[in-house]
């Protein structure tokens, strides 16, 4: 990437790279942004660029050198430092295992349900002072994924439409009982870090979807080598300059939100009485809620 001095801190498009991917290539007017949220700081610069007309904003979720596990990562300040520079849609790269035979190492999915079995994580940006119920049915915006299907296949990537990401806390991997149970749950892939991720970006009124970047198949396939370091990253090298390829394909032709919910999820999901909410919590969620609290709604 070729750095520039311009300093334009807005983009529509946020992308969160996962595992490998720490930048885009072939962004011009690249510039990076250190930013601080309520909620602390997010896992990187934000970067700044230019993918044919359209800006993007690049946030390395594991840090630029691989520094933050996947409990560790401060998911709801990546969701909002990408919120607050004006990011309306995210596309959300990862490395996953394959639960189905069919989905092969090299693979990409693209799913649309998360089931969260993570113990350790804050997942939600409505922890205290303040009560909302998002809904989360469809945790995928509908709008990307026919957007990421035909990117996907445009760069000869074999790609599975649809399915179930099953999220773990991690840092482990599966024990062969545990692999073999979400088996026959009829999951798609396993990974550590979509959740609560999809979540906090679907409270933030953020249009989301995950590309799944297959490594392995988990340690319940007889024939196969258990997941290992050492098998995932042999693979991994080569999915990260697919999902690169992927991207400079798709944000070309990611418009911005007009016909999906999305951009609505917080209408009707607070609970809290108005004028309950206080100074303190205003401030904090100021950015997700500033279309919803009247500046002159006081505290009774």
């Amino acid at each position: 990437m070729a750095f520039t001095t311009r300093r334009e801190t807005t983009a529509d498009i946020g992308v969160i790279g996962g595992s490998g991917l720490y930048d885009i290539e072939g962004m011009a007017d690249v510039h990076e942004l250190r930013v601080t949220t309520p909620f602390g700081r997010p896992s990187d610069v934000i970067v700044f660029g230019t993918i044919g007309s359209r800006r993007v904003a690049f946030l390395s979720r594991h840090g630029r050198g691989h520094r933050f596990s996947p409990t560790t990562i401060n998911y709801r300040a990546n969701i909002y430092a990408l919120k607050s520079v004006g990011v309306r849609q995210v596309v959300s790269i990862g490395a996953v295992g394959s639960m189905q035979e069919s989905i092969k190492p090299g693979d990409i999915v693209l799913p649309d349900q998360f089931l969260d079995l993570t113990k350790h994580r804050t997942g939600s940006f409505f922890d205290s002072d303040l009560v909302a119920h998002v809904g989360l049915g469809m945790p995928v915006c509908p709008r990307l994924g026919p957007v990421l299907e035909k990117a996907a296949r445009g760069v000869d990537a074999r790609v599975h439409r649809g399915g179930s990401y099953l999220c773990i806390e991690g840092p482990q991997f599966s024990t062969k009982g545990e692999s073999l149970l979400y088996r026959s749950w009829g999951v798609s892939v396993i990974g550590m870090t979509n959740m609560p991720e999809a979540k906090l970006a679907r409270e933030a009124e953020l249009c989301y979807a995950a590309v799944s970047m297959v490594t392995d198949y988990d340690c319940w396939h007889e024939s196969e080598t258990a997941v290992s370091v050492d098998t995932i990253l042999s693979v991994l090298r080569q999915n990260v300059a697919l999902a690169k390829r992927l991207l400079r394909e798709v944000v070309p032709n990611l418009e911005p939100p007009s016909v999906c919910a999305c951009p609505q999820a917080l209408q009707g999901a607070i609970i809290t009485d108005p004028r309950m909410i206080g100074a303190a919590a205003r401030r904090r969620l100021r950015v997700l809620l500033e279309k919803y609290l009247p500046a002159h709604t006081r505290k009774v």
